[in-house]
């Protein structure tokens, strides 16, 4: 067990200073943003810091709805958007396009970005464009009591859970399912006294720690199938006027099984920690409400069985790069983020060295 990597600043270097970013102050709800920069992200981050060079320009209220193809050139000549004010199409001519619009847009703006070369969809001459969409299971959870410490407490919001590593079907296959799942576990505090009270006095009682509580939750693995997939609505559009992306996707027995064991392994750790009231809870939640979507746009060798090579570039369309969930073909157990920065730095490096010898 580990204490999770979040993506915060313990400590600022003097490169996090001057794109103006500060210390963790452990008190804010990440997910709601940080007006610190002590959470990574991109508007905390790399776009004020792209912003200084003075090459990005940004254009909000736009809706891309197409990445355009030269069929005399034989790539993408750049990217036409919907003004969401005016409704005005725009059009914005490039010599590379990076994709990045998060999984499901990415494969509906390649899905939308139809010609004469490409009639389904940009670079999907396989017709696997869409499909073996996978995702993180996050249904199963326990909760349980715990006997600790009466005069500790912690402190602030911690911006990362303890971790526990997948231990199932590391180095062979050990269950009846494939993949596996890492844990997420923390303790707290609740307040169990009576909030009836108005004023000073509920003050007062929500001041007051309860008993200790602890929990567990899972992040498993989904198995990649070609049923799993996105298209478009052949019939229905938003109000720019872009088809609505139908999602088919599901659970199946693999991911049950998983949610079973999951639930087994935990309580049998819960108990032997000296737990107690252990409850089990497999929220049965439709997959559009878990996390970390993924695949459509999957990277492979071979153009028969993906749609990108090995430096996320389509295979058929070399000037369009796709460095997002889309692009994984699998899903493995950990957050995913980091790595997809990870790759488009790494193909971002390659596109340019590519742009240099002139071979895009």
């Amino acid at each position: 067990m580990v204490q999770g990597r979040g993506a915060h600043l313990t400590q600022p270097t003097e490169l996090h200073l001057k794109q103006g970013r500060g210390q963790c102050q452990a008190r804010d709800l990440c997910a709601r943003g940080c007006p610190y920069g002590g959470y990574f992200s991109s508007v905390s981050a790399t776009l004020p810091w792209a912003q200084k060079t003075g090459n990005l320009t940004i254009r909000p209220h736009s809706v891309v709805q197409s990445i355009m193809y030269d069929e005399k050139k034989g790539k993408a000549s750049g990217v036409r958007i919907v003004d969401t004010l005016t409704k005005e199409t725009i059009e914005f001519k490039a010599k590379i396009i990076f994709v990045n619009a998060a999984c499901l847009n990415s494969n509906l703006i390649l899905l939308n970005s139809t010609s004469s070369r490409f009639p389904d969809g940009l670079g999907n001459d396989n017709g696997l464009l869409g499909k073996h969409i996978i995702f993180h299971n996050y249904r199963g959870s326990l909760s349980a009591s715990y006997n600790g410490p009466d005069d500790q407490y912690y402190f602030g919001r911690s911006p990362s859970k303890p971790i526990m590593a997948n231990y199932r079907n590391l180095h062979k296959q050990d269950t009846d399912y494939f993949g596996g799942f890492l844990t997420f576990i923390g303790a707290y505090r609740s307040n169990g006294k009576s909030q009836n009270e108005i004023g000073a006095d509920l003050k007062k009682s929500m001041a007051e720690p309860g008993d200790w509580k602890v929990y567990m939750s899972m992040q498993g693995e989904t198995i990649p199938k070609e049923t799993n997939h996105v298209r478009l609505s052949n019939d229905q559009k938003d109000e720019w006027g872009i088809p609505l992306l139908v999602t088919a996707v599901d659970y199946d027995d693999n991911d049950q099984k998983m949610v079973n064991d999951f639930l087994t392994q935990s309580t049998l750790m819960l108990e032997a920690a000296g737990c107690t009231d252990i409850e089990q809870h497999d929220s049965k939640q439709a997959p559009g409400l878990d996390i970390h979507e993924m695949g459509g746009v999957r990277m492979g060798h071979d153009p028969k069985t993906s749609m990108l090579n090995k430096w996320n570039q389509l295979h058929h369309c070399k000037n369009v790069f796709v460095t997002d969930g889309a692009s994984m073909a699998s899903t493995s157990t950990q957050n995913p983020s980091l790595f997809y920065m990870a790759i488009t730095a790494r193909a971002v490096n390659y596109a340019t060295e590519e742009l240099k010898k002139l071979n895009l």
